[in-house]
């Protein structure tokens, strides 16, 4: 049995993604290529000649669709007309699979598409047909770096196989190679018109002109996308920091309402504070710290009553009207019997 596997180039796996990428919902369309199988005999002399035949299938372009459900109906039924519109200029023996892009799903068919996939196949009258999946996913909180997995699928005998998908420029080949394949033509006129123009593209040794600049341009390429990794890495470094100094921020402002609400509620602790206002405030003030009265009733700074004061004779009470605070109320009636005697 020819095993299968499914090839495309770089370009064509990047446009499906990008296509993907910038539209609003799932994606769905029609794969254009070419399918052949190919026989390699190996010989040896120790063992008898093996035969491997493999069957490939070449994805050259893809065609996608404007809207979902947009060449088959609800049941699964391929509208012909629709296919035929679909493609164009296109032929309809180039059409060798179609592919679904889903969001945040698994690498597997659905019940629904394992029965579209059988229509396609009776309606087009092409039994090699091959289906391929892609499920993009983001690969980083801030969504700035996706990331996409793709897989193709073919049935055998009703039964859904995973099928390999190599992509040419991403093979075990050096970085910057470059491969020349003989050509199978070998008539005389394919060997003029080559040594008559290879000169344009290759040199006397045989290799590519201008391949060093190639080379140097592919190296400044290479430096500037990862100076860019590197500066998209460290702005969603920042964003990371500025967003956790936010929620840090928030949940202080949440506990600062908590504890004011709760004090606002509770009478002792206003009374508290209250107390703990009019310390702060009159604390200084001398006189708050002093029981003296004056005879109009006002308070005497105790610094006052604590200085020494000069003893005076009892006959001149007019100099000074500070009581002692000892006994206020005998002194003040000594003052008023010595005011009525003057009189």
């Amino acid at each position: 049995m020819a095993e299968p596997t499914v090839r495309m180039s770089g370009i064509v796996l990047a446009s499906l993604m990008f296509q993907h990428v910038n539209s609003d919902s799932d994606v769905e369309g029609l794969i254009l290529g070419e399918s052949k199988f190919e026989e390699q005999i190996t010989i040896s002399d120790s063992q008898a000649d093996h035969i491997h035949i493999e069957e490939i299938y070449n994805v050259q372009k893809h065609i996608a669709c404007h809207r979902l459900n947009h060449f088959y109906n609800r049941a699964g039924d391929v509208n012909t007309d629709a296919v035929n519109k679909l493609l164009a200029d296109n032929k309809q023996e180039r059409v060798i699979g179609w592919y679904r892009q889903r969001r945040d799903s698994e690498q597997q068919m659905t019940l629904r598409e394992k029965l579209l996939h059988e229509q396609l196949k009776a309606s087009l009258s092409n039994p090699h047909m091959i289906f391929v999946l892609l499920t993009p996913s983001r690969a980083s909180a801030a969504g700035s770096t996706h990331r996409t997995e793709y897989a193709a699928f073919i049935s055998r005998s009703r039964q859904f196989v995973n099928v390999p998908v190599l992509v040419n420029n991403l093979g075990l080949l050096e970085q910057l190679s470059y491969w020349k394949v003989s050509a199978a033509c070998s008539a005389a006129g394919y060997s003029a018109t080559m040594k008559t123009h290879s000169s344009k593209f290759f040199s006397s040794n045989g290799l590519l002109r201008e391949v060093d600049d190639m080379n140097t341009m592919n190296e400044s390429l290479q430096a500037e996308l990862q100076k860019a990794c590197s500066e998209v890495e460290e702005s969603e470094r920042a964003v990371e920091r500025v967003q956790a100094e936010v929620s840090a921020l928030r949940r202080k402002l949440c506990e600062k309402k908590t504890q004011s609400a709760t004090v606002a509620h509770d009478p002792v602790e206003q009374t508290n504070a209250l107390h703990e206002a009019v310390r702060a405030l009159f604390t200084c003030s001398p006189l708050f710290h002093t029981r003296t009265l004056t005879l109009d009733a006002f308070p005497v700074p105790a610094l006052c009553c604590r200085s020494p004061q000069p003893q005076e004779p009892l006959d001149a009470p007019q100099r000074g009207r500070t009581i002692c605070p000892k006994r206020p109320r005998e002194a003040a009636a000594r003052e008023r019997k010595r005011r009525k005697s003057k009189s």
